[in-house]
Protein backbone atom coordinates (compact mmCIF):
# COMPACT_ATOMS: atom_id res chain seq x y z
CA UNK A 1 0.00 0.00 0.00
CA UNK A 2 1.46 3.38 -0.64
CA UNK A 3 1.19 5.60 2.24
CA UNK A 4 1.85 8.90 0.98
CA UNK A 5 2.67 10.81 -2.63
CA UNK A 6 3.73 14.70 -2.23
CA UNK A 7 2.67 17.24 -4.61
CA UNK A 8 3.64 20.64 -5.85
CA UNK A 9 1.63 23.19 -6.81
CA UNK A 10 1.89 27.10 -6.85
CA UNK A 11 5.12 26.70 -4.37
CA UNK A 12 2.77 25.09 -2.24
CA UNK A 13 3.15 20.94 -0.98
CA UNK A 14 0.43 19.27 -0.47
CA UNK A 15 0.91 15.61 1.07
CA UNK A 16 -1.52 12.77 -0.31
CA UNK A 17 -1.80 10.13 1.99
CA UNK A 18 -3.14 6.74 1.39
CA UNK A 19 -3.22 8.34 -2.58
CA UNK A 20 -4.42 4.42 -3.62
CA UNK A 21 -7.29 4.03 -0.93
CA UNK A 22 -10.18 3.47 -3.06
CA UNK A 23 -13.11 6.30 -3.27
CA UNK A 24 -15.17 4.99 -5.96
CA UNK A 25 -15.32 1.09 -5.87
CA UNK A 26 -16.22 -0.77 -8.81
CA UNK A 27 -17.32 -3.60 -6.95
CA UNK A 28 -19.30 -2.78 -3.88
CA UNK A 29 -16.27 -3.07 -1.62
CA UNK A 30 -16.29 0.91 -0.11
CA UNK A 31 -12.81 1.87 1.74
CA UNK A 32 -10.82 -1.43 0.31
CA UNK A 33 -7.04 -0.52 -0.62
CA UNK A 34 -5.59 -1.97 -3.18
CA UNK A 35 -1.73 -3.33 -3.46
CA UNK A 36 -0.45 -1.33 -6.51
CA UNK A 37 0.07 2.32 -7.25
CA UNK A 38 -1.99 4.92 -7.06
CA UNK A 39 -4.30 5.77 -10.03
CA UNK A 40 -7.19 3.48 -11.72
CA UNK A 41 -7.45 0.39 -10.57
CA UNK A 42 -9.96 -2.54 -11.51
CA UNK A 43 -11.05 -2.15 -7.88
CA UNK A 44 -12.43 1.70 -8.54
CA UNK A 45 -11.09 5.38 -8.48
CA UNK A 46 -8.90 6.32 -5.49
CA UNK A 47 -8.24 9.16 -4.14
CA UNK A 48 -5.22 9.28 -6.51
CA UNK A 49 -7.52 9.33 -9.37
CA UNK A 50 -8.99 12.21 -7.90
CA UNK A 51 -6.13 14.45 -6.49
CA UNK A 52 -4.93 13.71 -10.35
CA UNK A 53 -8.15 14.76 -12.19
CA UNK A 54 -8.39 17.79 -9.91
CA UNK A 55 -5.50 19.01 -11.30
CA UNK A 56 -5.89 18.30 -14.64
CA UNK A 57 -9.19 19.88 -14.94
CA UNK A 58 -7.79 22.58 -12.12
CA UNK A 59 -7.35 25.56 -15.37
CA UNK A 60 -10.82 25.12 -16.71
CA UNK A 61 -12.48 24.60 -12.60
CA UNK A 62 -10.59 27.36 -11.11
CA UNK A 63 -12.11 30.41 -12.25
CA UNK A 64 -15.77 29.14 -11.35
CA UNK A 65 -14.45 28.61 -7.61
CA UNK A 66 -12.45 32.12 -6.77
CA UNK A 67 -13.65 34.07 -4.07
CA UNK A 68 -16.30 32.09 -3.35
CA UNK A 69 -17.60 30.69 -0.25
CA UNK A 70 -17.43 26.65 -0.15
CA UNK A 71 -19.59 23.90 1.01
CA UNK A 72 -17.47 20.77 1.02
CA UNK A 73 -18.53 17.43 0.85
CA UNK A 74 -16.42 14.90 2.00
CA UNK A 75 -16.47 11.05 1.77
CA UNK A 76 -13.63 9.24 4.11
CA UNK A 77 -14.15 5.67 3.81
CA UNK A 78 -15.29 6.20 -0.23
CA UNK A 79 -18.97 7.38 -1.80
CA UNK A 80 -20.46 4.13 0.18
CA UNK A 81 -19.70 5.40 3.64
CA UNK A 82 -20.27 8.09 5.81
CA UNK A 83 -20.69 11.72 4.23
CA UNK A 84 -20.56 14.98 6.03
CA UNK A 85 -20.96 18.24 4.93
CA UNK A 86 -18.56 20.65 5.41
CA UNK A 87 -18.77 24.69 6.44
CA UNK A 88 -16.04 26.09 8.74
CA UNK A 89 -12.47 25.39 7.71
CA UNK A 90 -10.56 23.69 10.85
CA UNK A 91 -7.75 25.42 12.11
CA UNK A 92 -5.04 22.99 10.95
CA UNK A 93 -5.99 23.74 7.64
CA UNK A 94 -2.76 25.13 5.93
CA UNK A 95 -2.09 29.08 6.57
CA UNK A 96 -2.19 30.05 2.31
CA UNK A 97 -5.50 28.14 1.85
CA UNK A 98 -7.93 31.07 1.36
CA UNK A 99 -10.75 31.86 4.13
CA UNK A 100 -13.74 33.60 3.99
CA UNK A 101 -15.84 34.53 7.13
CA UNK A 102 -19.68 35.55 6.37
CA UNK A 103 -22.26 36.34 8.21
CA UNK A 104 -24.88 33.60 9.53
CA UNK A 105 -27.75 33.56 12.20
CA UNK A 106 -26.25 34.61 15.47
CA UNK A 107 -22.83 34.99 14.23
CA UNK A 108 -20.22 33.92 11.27
CA UNK A 109 -18.87 31.13 10.22
CA UNK A 110 -15.19 31.17 8.10
CA UNK A 111 -15.62 28.85 4.68
CA UNK A 112 -13.14 27.74 2.48
CA UNK A 113 -12.43 29.41 -0.03
CA UNK A 114 -10.39 27.51 -3.00
CA UNK A 115 -8.00 30.03 -5.21
CA UNK A 116 -5.79 27.67 -7.01
CA UNK A 117 -4.63 24.24 -7.50
CA UNK A 118 -2.66 22.95 -4.56
CA UNK A 119 -5.71 23.88 -2.39
CA UNK A 120 -7.72 21.69 -5.08
CA UNK A 121 -5.44 19.36 -4.24
CA UNK A 122 -5.01 19.34 -0.18
CA UNK A 123 -9.25 19.62 -0.15
CA UNK A 124 -8.39 15.85 -2.49
CA UNK A 125 -6.59 14.58 0.33
CA UNK A 126 -9.22 15.38 2.68
CA UNK A 127 -11.36 13.09 0.64
CA UNK A 128 -13.43 16.02 -0.32
CA UNK A 129 -15.03 15.16 -3.19
CA UNK A 130 -17.78 17.60 -4.28
CA UNK A 131 -17.48 21.13 -4.07
CA UNK A 132 -20.50 23.44 -3.52
CA UNK A 133 -19.82 27.46 -4.20
CA UNK A 134 -21.79 29.89 -3.10
CA UNK A 135 -23.49 32.17 -5.94
CA UNK A 136 -21.86 35.02 -5.00
CA UNK A 137 -18.23 36.45 -4.72
CA UNK A 138 -16.46 37.79 -1.65
CA UNK A 139 -14.86 41.24 -3.06
CA UNK A 140 -16.98 40.76 -6.23
CA UNK A 141 -19.61 43.98 -7.09
CA UNK A 142 -21.77 43.60 -4.11
CA UNK A 143 -20.08 41.71 -2.06
CA UNK A 144 -21.36 38.34 -0.89
CA UNK A 145 -24.48 39.70 -0.07
CA UNK A 146 -25.07 40.18 -4.20
CA UNK A 147 -24.65 36.88 -6.12
CA UNK A 148 -23.38 37.60 -9.97
CA UNK A 149 -24.89 33.81 -10.67
CA UNK A 150 -28.48 32.58 -10.75
CA UNK A 151 -29.34 29.19 -10.97
CA UNK A 152 -32.31 26.94 -12.04
CA UNK A 153 -32.22 23.58 -10.91
CA UNK A 154 -34.39 21.04 -13.56
CA UNK A 155 -35.03 18.55 -11.53
CA UNK A 156 -36.71 15.53 -13.37
CA UNK A 157 -39.11 13.35 -11.42
CA UNK A 158 -37.89 10.10 -12.72
CA UNK A 159 -34.92 9.17 -14.01
CA UNK A 160 -36.12 10.22 -17.60
CA UNK A 161 -33.60 12.72 -19.32
CA UNK A 162 -35.72 13.54 -22.18
CA UNK A 163 -38.12 15.66 -19.90
CA UNK A 164 -34.91 17.52 -18.30
CA UNK A 165 -33.55 18.04 -22.37
CA UNK A 166 -37.25 19.27 -23.14
CA UNK A 167 -37.59 21.78 -19.69
CA UNK A 168 -33.92 23.17 -20.15
CA UNK A 169 -35.02 23.92 -24.27
CA UNK A 170 -37.99 25.56 -22.98
CA UNK A 171 -36.30 27.64 -20.27
CA UNK A 172 -33.26 28.62 -22.28
CA UNK A 173 -35.72 29.81 -25.13
CA UNK A 174 -37.62 31.67 -22.44
CA UNK A 175 -34.15 33.49 -21.32
CA UNK A 176 -33.71 34.83 -24.33
CA UNK A 177 -36.97 36.47 -25.04
CA UNK A 178 -36.34 38.63 -22.15
CA UNK A 179 -32.60 39.08 -23.71
CA UNK A 180 -30.69 36.91 -20.81
CA UNK A 181 -27.68 34.81 -21.71
CA UNK A 182 -27.85 31.48 -20.26
CA UNK A 183 -25.48 28.34 -19.76
CA UNK A 184 -26.32 24.68 -19.40
CA UNK A 185 -24.53 22.17 -17.48
CA UNK A 186 -24.94 18.89 -16.37
CA UNK A 187 -25.31 18.00 -12.44
CA UNK A 188 -23.35 14.50 -12.52
CA UNK A 189 -26.46 13.85 -10.71
CA UNK A 190 -29.95 13.93 -12.06
CA UNK A 191 -30.51 17.06 -14.00
CA UNK A 192 -29.17 20.14 -15.73
CA UNK A 193 -28.75 23.38 -14.49
CA UNK A 194 -29.20 26.62 -16.42
CA UNK A 195 -26.42 29.49 -15.25
CA UNK A 196 -27.59 32.78 -16.03
CA UNK A 197 -25.00 35.99 -15.20
CA UNK A 198 -25.60 38.52 -13.51
CA UNK A 199 -23.67 42.05 -12.57
CA UNK A 200 -23.74 41.58 -9.08
CA UNK A 201 -25.67 44.30 -8.22
CA UNK A 202 -28.94 42.50 -7.13
CA UNK A 203 -29.29 41.00 -3.79
CA UNK A 204 -30.39 37.87 -2.98
CA UNK A 205 -34.00 38.33 -2.35
CA UNK A 206 -34.30 40.34 -5.95
CA UNK A 207 -32.73 37.31 -7.74
CA UNK A 208 -35.25 34.43 -6.12
CA UNK A 209 -38.00 36.53 -6.56
CA UNK A 210 -37.01 36.87 -10.73
CA UNK A 211 -36.24 33.54 -10.83
CA UNK A 212 -38.95 32.19 -9.29
CA UNK A 213 -41.20 34.50 -11.38
CA UNK A 214 -39.55 32.93 -14.91
CA UNK A 215 -40.24 29.44 -13.09
CA UNK A 216 -44.08 29.98 -12.82
CA UNK A 217 -44.74 31.62 -16.12
CA UNK A 218 -42.59 28.64 -17.67
CA UNK A 219 -44.80 26.00 -15.14
CA UNK A 220 -48.08 28.26 -15.84
CA UNK A 221 -47.33 27.65 -19.52
CA UNK A 222 -46.64 23.99 -19.48
CA UNK A 223 -48.40 22.68 -16.70
CA UNK A 224 -48.12 18.75 -17.61
CA UNK A 225 -45.10 19.42 -17.97
CA UNK A 226 -43.28 21.86 -15.27
CA UNK A 227 -43.72 22.62 -11.63
CA UNK A 228 -42.51 25.16 -8.88
CA UNK A 229 -44.44 22.85 -6.11
CA UNK A 230 -41.89 22.54 -3.56
CA UNK A 231 -43.06 18.97 -1.93
CA UNK A 232 -42.61 15.50 -3.74
CA UNK A 233 -46.00 15.01 -3.02
CA UNK A 234 -47.66 18.33 -5.10
CA UNK A 235 -45.48 17.65 -8.21
CA UNK A 236 -46.35 14.06 -9.81
CA UNK A 237 -44.60 13.41 -12.65
CA UNK A 238 -43.53 16.77 -13.69
CA UNK A 239 -40.32 18.04 -13.61
CA UNK A 240 -39.76 20.66 -10.54
CA UNK A 241 -38.13 24.11 -10.97
CA UNK A 242 -36.03 24.49 -8.55
CA UNK A 243 -34.67 28.29 -7.44
CA UNK A 244 -34.06 27.79 -4.08
CA UNK A 245 -30.07 27.83 -4.38
CA UNK A 246 -30.65 31.71 -5.53
CA UNK A 247 -31.05 32.35 -1.75
CA UNK A 248 -28.40 33.74 0.62
CA UNK A 249 -25.29 30.98 2.16
CA UNK A 250 -27.34 28.47 -0.34
CA UNK A 251 -24.51 26.32 -2.66
CA UNK A 252 -24.56 24.92 -6.09
CA UNK A 253 -22.35 21.85 -7.18
CA UNK A 254 -19.04 23.47 -8.92
CA UNK A 255 -18.85 23.55 -12.83
CA UNK A 256 -16.61 20.13 -13.08
CA UNK A 257 -16.78 19.09 -9.27
CA UNK A 258 -17.26 15.36 -8.81
CA UNK A 259 -20.59 13.80 -7.46
CA UNK A 260 -20.41 11.36 -4.85
CA UNK A 261 -22.41 8.42 -7.21
CA UNK A 262 -21.10 5.32 -8.43
CA UNK A 263 -18.34 5.61 -11.46
CA UNK A 264 -16.86 9.41 -10.49
CA UNK A 265 -19.47 11.23 -12.80
CA UNK A 266 -18.75 15.26 -13.33
CA UNK A 267 -21.05 18.39 -13.04
CA UNK A 268 -19.80 19.64 -16.97
CA UNK A 269 -20.61 22.22 -18.95
CA UNK A 270 -22.34 21.85 -22.44
CA UNK A 271 -23.30 23.92 -25.12
CA UNK A 272 -26.59 24.56 -25.57
CA UNK A 273 -26.92 22.42 -28.67
CA UNK A 274 -26.56 19.71 -26.67
CA UNK A 275 -29.80 19.22 -25.25
CA UNK A 276 -30.85 17.87 -28.74
CA UNK A 277 -28.38 15.32 -28.51
CA UNK A 278 -30.30 11.75 -27.33
CA UNK A 279 -26.79 10.81 -25.38
CA UNK A 280 -26.89 13.92 -23.26
CA UNK A 281 -27.61 12.91 -19.61
CA UNK A 282 -26.80 14.28 -16.25
CA UNK A 283 -23.94 11.49 -15.44
CA UNK A 284 -22.56 11.78 -19.04
CA UNK A 285 -18.88 12.37 -18.09
CA UNK A 286 -16.80 11.15 -15.21
CA UNK A 287 -13.31 11.28 -14.67
CA UNK A 288 -11.77 9.99 -17.40
CA UNK A 289 -13.49 12.46 -19.98
CA UNK A 290 -14.70 15.80 -18.07
CA UNK A 291 -10.97 17.20 -19.05
CA UNK A 292 -11.13 16.79 -22.79
CA UNK A 293 -14.82 17.73 -22.48
CA UNK A 294 -13.75 21.27 -20.87
CA UNK A 295 -11.11 21.88 -23.24
CA UNK A 296 -14.09 22.26 -25.89
CA UNK A 297 -14.89 25.60 -24.05
CA UNK A 298 -18.37 24.40 -24.13
CA UNK A 299 -19.63 28.20 -22.42
CA UNK A 300 -17.24 30.27 -24.71
CA UNK A 301 -17.19 33.29 -22.71
CA UNK A 302 -21.07 32.93 -21.97
CA UNK A 303 -20.91 34.10 -18.18
CA UNK A 304 -18.37 36.86 -18.83
CA UNK A 305 -20.68 39.87 -19.05
CA UNK A 306 -23.36 39.89 -16.05
CA UNK A 307 -26.84 41.14 -16.66
CA UNK A 308 -28.68 43.59 -14.82
CA UNK A 309 -32.20 42.40 -14.01
CA UNK A 310 -34.21 45.40 -14.84
CA UNK A 311 -35.06 45.39 -18.38
CA UNK A 312 -35.55 41.15 -18.32
CA UNK A 313 -37.90 41.63 -15.06
CA UNK A 314 -40.05 44.28 -17.65
CA UNK A 315 -40.05 42.21 -20.47
CA UNK A 316 -40.97 38.98 -18.20
CA UNK A 317 -44.10 41.22 -16.66
CA UNK A 318 -45.54 42.33 -20.50
CA UNK A 319 -44.99 38.17 -21.37
CA UNK A 320 -47.13 37.54 -18.54
CA UNK A 321 -49.90 40.49 -19.60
Amino acid sequence: MTSARTLRAGGHTVQLHRPDKVLFPADGTAGRTTDGSAGHTQAGYTKGDLADYYRAVAPFMLPHLRGRPLMLERHPDGVDGPRFMQKDTPGHYPDWITRAEVAKEGGTVTHTVCDDTATLLYLADQACLTLHRWTSRVGGTGGVTHPDRLVFDLDPAKDDFGPVRDAARLLGELLDHVGLPSALMTTGSRGLHVIVPLNGRHDFDDVRAFAKDVAETLAQAHPEQLTTAARKKDRGDRLYLDVQRNAYAQTVVAPFSVRARPGAPVAVPVAWEAVDDPALGARRWTIEGAVEQARTDPWAGLLRSGRALGPARRKLRALRG
